[in-house]
């Protein structure tokens, strides 16, 4: 058996909330804070964190503007987190096959 090279998956994507976050804004091109905490079924704190951790690692954007009186904040995928999400992908993609 040939030895896996688990160094080319991305430690940002390591966590299922994160791996879920990444796993919708690729197929949405953007997804509002209820919708996204709704889908994961995770807590406001939760869907907090995590996403802020994407946004550091420069995988999401967050927008946050006022509409009406309440704050809609609204994530995307970036260039750079659609990117590495594919490449993360790929490299599992290569695991599973022993490659």
């Amino acid at each position: 058996m040939s030895k896996l090279n688990i160094h080319k998956l991305n430690k940002a994507f390591e966590n299922r909330v994160r791996l879920g976050i990444m796993s919708i804004l690729m197929v949405n091109d953007s997804m509002d804070f209820n919708s996204l905490k709704d889908l994961l079924q995770v807590t406001d704190g939760n869907l907090a964190s995590h996403s802020a951790a994407l946004e550091k690692e420069g995988m999401i954007h967050i927008k946050k503007e006022i509409v009406g009186k309440k704050t809609l904040t609204t994530y995307s995928a970036t260039k750079i987190g659609v990117r590495s999400f594919e490449e993360h992908l790929d490299a599992l993609e290569k695991l599973i096959k022993g490659k």
